[in-house]
């Protein structure tokens, strides 16, 4: 039976090792060597990429651990990482995607990937602007960054913290915050805030929880706001940290709630015309973490959580403790 020959090429994977209890760490994941049949199952809708860039998030720690009651189901063991990325298609017969179409969305961190679920995954549009973008700036990542600029744009002030000087500098200099500190240099972190709100803060956008969050319930003003979308400051699911100064929500009408960016899909149109608009116009500044080849995924991924990557900050009065933690792996044309 004759037929063409398929074309069957190398492909490197980083495998997750087994569920985690605290901080992840390099040895939890496995760089192997594997192979990839450049096609797509017949009548499968499925579509295979060439994985360009590779996004490191926070909340992949979450998927690392054996917790079932979470937004996303937890990592398997021996099997490729997922995470956001930049691909581009490679074989496909499913009508929706073609060969060279560029698109994003939840792909596997390996050279290639073969995606059943194509609902994930959505067709680059924006040509004009870096690849990279689209699994950060253009899809709302690195959201410490993000938040205190757009925060700005609404006349806010706003005061970044974070780890070195440095970051303060970075904050200040190039992300155009009002004011910034290093939270490690402040004894008292209710000290801190009274210092830069004397009147109280408005708005809270927190990522971190811990003793920042209980610090700006006490420096919250009355029917004041806090936005919660993470709690990176828990290093594990055993020692989690509780709310001292919670009382504060009462005392103070605060409102205080959680979200997830899938709450607001509805939104995303809005939000990419209003992104695009304001970088073009260099209002909105923004910075990339960089790391090439696949093999050092597990490292970027790790140096969220050690501050290696480019830090973490705080934002009428709007405070916002949040981390500017993302990272990229640039994969190769």
């Amino acid at each position: 039976m004759g037929g063409e020959q398929v074309m069957v090429v190398g492909n490197k994977r980083i495998l997750f090792k087994g569920y985690i209890l605290g901080l992840p760490t390099e040895t939890d994941m496995e760089l192997v060597d594997g192979e990839v049949k450049m096609e797509v199952p017949i009548g499968s809708d499925a579509v295979l990429v060439k994985n360009l860039y590779l996004s490191c998030d926070p909340y992949m720690r979450g998927r690392m651990r054996e917790f079932l009651n979470s937004y996303i189901p937890p990592f398997v063991p021996g099997s490729v990482i997922e995470g956001y990325g930049v691909s581009r298609v490679v074989a496909s017969n499913n009508p929706n995607f073609e060969v060279g179409d560029l698109v994003s969305g939840l792909t596997g961190w390996e050279e290639y990937s073969l995606i059943q679920k194509t609902e994930w995954l959505k067709k680059i549009q924006v040509e004009d602007m870096p690849l990279s973008y689209h699994v950060g700036l253009l899809a709302s990542g690195a959201v410490g960054q993000l938040v205190g600029q757009i925060a700005k744009l609404h006349g806010c002030y706003v005061v970044g913290s974070a780890g070195t000087k440095e970051k303060v500098d970075l904050l200040k200099n190039k992300l155009g915050f009002d004011e910034a500190f290093n939270y490690k240099e402040e004894s008292d972190l209710n000290v801190a805030l009274k210092r830069y709100f004397p009147q109280g803060i408005d708005i809270y956008f927190d990522n971190v929880g811990g003793p920042l969050l209980d610090a700006a319930l006490l420096n919250m003003r009355l029917h004041g706001r806090i936005a919660v979308c993470g709690v990176i400051s828990q290093k594990g699911t055993f020692d989690v940290e509780g709310i001292k100064n919670i009382f504060a929500l009462i005392s103070k009408r605060v409102q205080m709630q959680g979200f997830l960016q899938s709450d607001y899909l509805h939104l995303f149109p809005q939000f990419l015309s209003f992104i695009i608009d304001h970088y073009k116009k260099g209002k909105i500044v923004y910075i990339e973490d960089m790391h090439k080849g696949l093999e050092s995924a597990p490292a970027a991924l790790v140096g969220l959580f050690s501050g290696k990557n480019v830090g973490k900050q705080f934002g009428k009065n709007l405070v916002s403790h949040v981390l500017l933690a993302q990272a990229w792996v640039e994969l190769g044309k």
